[in-house]
């Protein structure tokens, strides 16, 4: 088709686009990759199959689609310090983890990875390792940044799943309390300095200084 047949062509409608894609991330999240399918998608979206398959020639490109339109919102490329950065790289993660269903998709692309191994790839490869490489970043910058990086940022990003599992849940202060864990911030009160002095002798052991 030539430049000038496709401008000729009727114009994709974007709020149908964005209504599959929305429809197919919850179903994803929902139902799993093997239970979702294009015509339950359509039908959601309020389409039709012979429409979405002008966009996705299949399940797995649509899929793939949705994973690569999960953020809501991109993690700050910088901060007004080293920590403020990192917090702000959490708190983005954390909204975007309520902002979709992005746990439940995660389990659906685990259970599918031994026979669709390009998509868990996927995930990783634009919403995982992005992340990871902008919190590395602001973290080399800081006191932590003698320390082991790569387990840092695992156990930071890490605790968001392991906390999403438990009977409480996830809590809106989570971001604000792993940072501080291992990055204490400065005391906002005379009565925490104790405790953030004690946290941050733990920090240094942490990172291999005494």
């Amino acid at each position: 088709m030539t430049t000038t047949q496709a401008t000729r062509g009727r114009p994709r409608d974007r709020a149908l686009d964005e209504a599959i894609l929305a429809a197919a991330a919850r179903q994803l999240g929902e139902l799993g990759y093997a239970r979702m399918s294009l015509e339950s998608v359509a039908a959601t979206a309020g389409t039709t199959v012979p429409s979405l398959r002008r966009r996705y020639r299949n399940k797995a490109e649509l899929v793939a689609t949705v994973i690569g339109s999960l953020r809501v919102e991109e993690p700050p490329a910088s901060g007004a310090t080293p920590r403020e950065h990192a917090l702000a790289i959490l708190r983005n993660f954390h909204a975007n983890l309520h902002a979709v269903p992005a746990m439940g998709i995660l389990g659906s692309l685990l259970a599918e990875e031994e026979r669709h191994p390009e998509l868990l790839g996927l995930f990783k490869e634009r919403l995982v390792e992005p992340r990871r490489a902008l919190l590395r970043q602001a973290l080399a910058a800081g006191p932590l940044g003698e320390g082991d990086l790569d387990a840092l940022t695992s156990m930071l990003i890490g605790s968001f799943y392991a906390r999403y599992v438990t009977v409480a849940g996830l809590p809106a202060d989570w971001p604000e309390r792993v940072l501080d864990a291992v990055w204490p911030g400065p005391p906002e009160r005379a009565g925490r300095t104790p405790r953030r002095t004690a946290r941050a002798d733990a920090t240094k052991t942490v990172s291999g200084r005494s």
